[in-house]
């Protein structure tokens, strides 16, 4: 098969690479559209140990079933594997697993290929009416609907919102927010291209955060950025009481206001990825509607991958999304 293979810093090769074996309970399926996420562009960067070059990276992905008893079946695919039988597993949450694996590191390939082999556990039936495109978003989307999750159940009255950072973790965290009954979002988003994206194709109330007063306060903070200057400002416009949600990566430490937090008793959560159930709920959700068009996203062939990377590496990329689709995908012409 084709695959786009990070290769070292800021490298990534469109080369041959050897098919993958779905093995006793797996599935192979042929790739229609995978994203580019926050993640692969960390290991482009060479900031993820994790993984190491060479290797296939990509798990925001959807696609059809190729060979077996579900030939043909249209799936979504959840990218987080965990072993099923341990506490966190048993409990309903395998993102916890101390086994867990993920597609994109190592000992399994990613997405950014032609096939890929996944458990059926992990994989979620799409409906014929929806497109692969659309269906491919329900991993990025995920995580913000487990952030909103977590928030619900600290301040089940919530009704207000700030969500630090535009790009799609952002966006789907801010969506999943009003899907799920907090309708006054906010999105802080710096770039001046995907602040207008955001809202103009988007209908989000995208503001610098020098346009945010400084004494305003919120309900719930999402911080899909996950640095010490956005958890500095989630520090600060947190109300007392409520609760700041951390999804971003950006960087270990620094940014919060301990001080405040304890004196305001604002809960901060730290969150990874999604629940089984989080990811099926949110794909039920882009099913159903209920997270609007799903229209901000970008498609460019898998074979200029490299150039897309290099792309949002320089900041001229305004769609929160970039799709990859491959030349054998399945529903996938550009």
């Amino acid at each position: 098969m084709k695959a786009l293979v990070y290769t070292g810093p800021e490298g990534m090769e469109y080369r041959d690479a050897a098919d993958p074996v779905a093995k006793g309970g797996e599935q192979l399926i042929r790739i229609s559209q995978v994203g580019i996420c926050g993640s692969d562009m960390h290991a482009y960067l060479g900031h993820d140990d994790r993984r190491p070059a060479p290797l296939i990276l990509g798990h925001e992905a959807a696609g059809v079933i190729e060979g077996g008893a579900r030939n043909g079946e249209r799936v979504t695919i959840n990218p987080l594997v965990s072993c099923g039988t341990c506490a966190a597993c048993t409990s309903g949450r395998g993102n916890l697993c101390p086994d867990r694996q993920i597609i994109s590191m190592p000992p399994r390939e990613g997405a950014f290929a032609e096939l890929v082999a996944m458990p059926d556990q992990n994989l979620v039936s799409v409906p014929d009416s929806v497109p692969l495109a659309k269906a491919a978003l329900a991993e990025p989307i995920a995580c913000g609907w487990h952030a909103v999750s977590k928030a619900r159940d600290t301040v089940p009255d919530a009704s207000t919102a700030l969500v630090l950072g535009g790009g799609a973790i952002g966006l789907g965290a801010a969506l999943s927010l009003a899907a799920r009954g907090i309708p006054d979002v906010t999105v802080v988003e710096p770039g001046a291209g995907r602040r207008r994206f955001l809202s103009e194709q988007c209908g989000q109330n995208a503001v610098t955060l020098e346009d945010l007063p400084a004494d305003a306060q919120f309900d719930v903070v999402i911080d899909g950025v996950g640095y010490a200057a956005t958890r500095a400002t989630a520090s600060a416009h947190a109300r007392p009481g409520g609760v700041i949600v951390h999804i971003g990566l950006g960087e270990d430490t620094g940014g919060l206001d301990v001080r405040r937090m304890t004196l305001q008793e604002i809960t901060f959560i730290g969150t990874y990825t999604y629940t089984p159930e989080d990811f099926r709920q949110t794909a039920a959700a882009i099913f159903e509607g209920r997270l609007g068009p799903l229209d901000w996203v970008e498609a460019r062939p898998l074979t200029q991958g490299a150039q897309a990377f290099a792309d949002i590496r320089s900041g001229t990329v305004a769609a929160p999304k970039i799709l990859l689709v491959p030349e054998t995908a399945p529903e996938g012409g550009l």
